[in-house]
């Protein structure tokens, strides 16, 4: 599923809030309200997600090493939905360090239930890898799940930052 930054004003969506666990990579716990005014790049992955491992996972942090400042932060959500039991935070913290993860990682909150974690159900991911890209107003611009090639992302990111 595919939602592109193209698409008329009226199908943009306020992005709703993340409801996060515990943060990595990040002083203080991080609120989308205080992100406005920046290009938010909400990567959704799991350490156990082969395209993620392979492909969405490398790309986020190179985002984050070539765009991110005042315009830009690229935002990592690690949300399990399945083998919940390898892939705890003791686990995603090694993870994490032997990737070189710089940008800020949050662990979605489980639903308590063994179903999809909160943040995941209130975005309707279908799964990992996701890309969320929010624009400066805190709208949801594209949603897509599996990855989304470089060049690709590079123009919806340009355009996007163009954007005032």
């Amino acid at each position: 599923m595919a939602h592109s930054v193209e698409e008329g004003e009226a199908h943009f969506q306020p992005a709703p809030d993340w409801d996060v666990a515990q943060w990595f990579n990040a002083e203080q716990p991080l609120e989308l309200a205080g992100l406005r005014g920046r290009v938010v790049v909400l990567h959704a992955f799991q350490m156990l997600c082969p395209a993620c491992v392979r492909l969405a996972t490398p790309q986020a942090q190179q985002v984050h090493e070539q765009l991110a400042g005042p315009e830009l932060v690229v935002i990592g959500l690690h949300t399990v939905f399945e083998h919940h039991e390898a892939m705890g935070p003791v686990s995603l913290e090694a993870y994490i360090f032997e990737n070189r993860l710089r940008f800020p990682i949050g662990v979605d909150r489980p639903d308590g239930h063994g179903g999809l974690p909160l943040t995941m159900r209130r975005y309707g991911m279908q799964g990992t890898p996701s890309l969320i890209l929010i624009d400066r107003r805190g709208r949801v611009r594209q949603h897509s799940f599996g990855h989304v090639p470089d060049l690709a992302l590079g123009a919806a990111l340009g355009t996007l930052l163009a954007e005032r």
